[in-house]
């Protein structure tokens, strides 16, 4: 067996000089640390940023989809983890997450931090009755009534003595314009607090809107009536006339006879209460390629009074003068039967369009107007007409 070296003792001179030996060493160990970078710790451009990052020290949650910290995103494992916390603690991890949200106005995670702890199964109805309402409040702040009016309804249902889920529903019915359901949530506050005055304005308002909404119903449905009426008589007046239309709906959707041309769209053909019939006109120059617009032309107007009122000033494109009433012919077209028809200018609009030979296009009247014995005259009333095929 190996013996054991005896201990050297020093005596005091060499203790002072090992001494003095060690603290020089020391010194340069403290000196050859201070020259490299520490590298471990937050970068001195963006300390702040990092510190933000930091569960102890971050002011706002991450946003969805946000990149973590290790430890943030330890810390959430630990937190929302089913193996770590019961049902009712993941449920209160959530709702805390939602009263959270709606604090900070971010009321579409606070739906969603809710709905989340809805999902657990937790035995208290009146705790879900709490999460259904603040979801119910959350969904309001989005002004989605009819998703906030549901919640707080089921709010009710697992909670019948829940006021502030009954008055969210109220506050829901009004904005849906149920006023009915809106009154009747009122009415239930007002027996358990007569003095509620919100619940008493809130009913005010709702049977004020009722009266004002039922009395424009009322209106509408009048107004709807008169229209109907209008409708048929003008219908019953062609069909008095024998008026034929290119268009076959024309007698039975208003929208076939509207007349598609820009200056005329707003001026369908009318008729008063007396049968008269007003029409819209088109006065066509196929010399000059140019037309006249009459928006509303009673039926009881004779052509030849229309044409001295088309001429009372001359026309521009008329430089020689040769367009006046006793001047110019008048035709219209009957494009079924492929034809041109010289208009008697004695006879009223309802006596020319009466005639079996007359067929309006696009709800409208056209007319043609040529100077007597003219070269366009004879161009145009002997030109090929191609019949439309139109099966009534």
């Amino acid at each position: 067996m190996e013996s054991k070296q005896p201990k050297k003792v020093l005596n005091e001179q060499e203790r002072l000089e090992l001494a003095a030996q060690l603290d020089k060493d020391l010194d340069a160990f403290i000196s050859s640390l201070e020259k490299k970078r520490y590298t471990e710790g937050w970068p001195e451009d963006r300390w702040e940023e990092e510190m933000a990052k930091h569960p102890f020290f971050m002011q706002k949650s991450p946003e969805p989809g946000e990149e973590l910290s290790p430890l943030m995103e330890g810390l959430q494992q630990l937190k929302y983890d089913p193996e770590e916390n019961t049902e009712q603690e993941l449920a209160d991890t959530y709702k805390e997450d939602g009263k959270f949200y709606m604090q900070h106005r971010k009321f579409r995670m606070a739906v969603l931090s809710y709905t989340e702890a809805l999902r657990y199964k937790v035995g208290d109805a009146s705790y879900k009755a709490i999460l259904y309402n603040n979801r119910s409040a959350a969904n309001y702040m989005l002004k989605n009534y009819r998703t906030s009016l549901q919640d707080a309804q089921k709010a009710l249902e697992l909670n019948p003595n829940y006021d502030k889920a009954r008055w969210r529903a109220a506050q829901c019915a009004s904005a849906l314009d149920r006023f009915e359901l809106c009154v009747e949530f009122c009415d239930t506050i007002l027996q358990r607090d007569p003095t509620n005055s919100a619940a008493v304005e809130l009913r005010k308002a709702c049977l004020a809107k009722k009266a004002v909404q039922h009395r424009d119903s009322r209106k509408e449905a009048r107004q709807e009536r008169e229209k109907q009426q209008k409708w048929d008589r003008l219908v019953t007046e062609l069909k008095k006339r024998m008026v034929k239309f290119e268009e076959r709906k024309a007698l039975a959707d208003e929208r076939y006879l509207r007349p598609r041309l820009a200056p005329l769209e707003d001026f369908m053909v009318s008729c008063d209460e007396n049968g008269v019939l007003s029409w819209p006109v088109v006065f066509c120059y196929p010399e000059f390629q140019t037309t006249d617009f009459q928006q509303q032309l009673l039926e009881t107007t004779t052509m030849q009074d229309v044409l001295e009122q088309l001429f009372e000033e001359p026309l521009e494109c008329d430089k020689a003068g040769l367009y006046r009433a006793k001047k110019v012919n008048v035709y219209y077209e009957n494009r079924i039967l492929g034809l041109a028809f010289l208009v008697d200018k004695s006879k009223t609009i309802q006596q020319i369009v009466a005639e079996r030979t007359f067929v309006a296009f696009q709800g409208t009247l056209t007319f043609y107007i040529l100077v007597k014995g003219s070269k366009q005259e004879e161009i145009f009333v002997t030109q090929t007409r191609i019949p439309v095929k139109i099966e009534y």
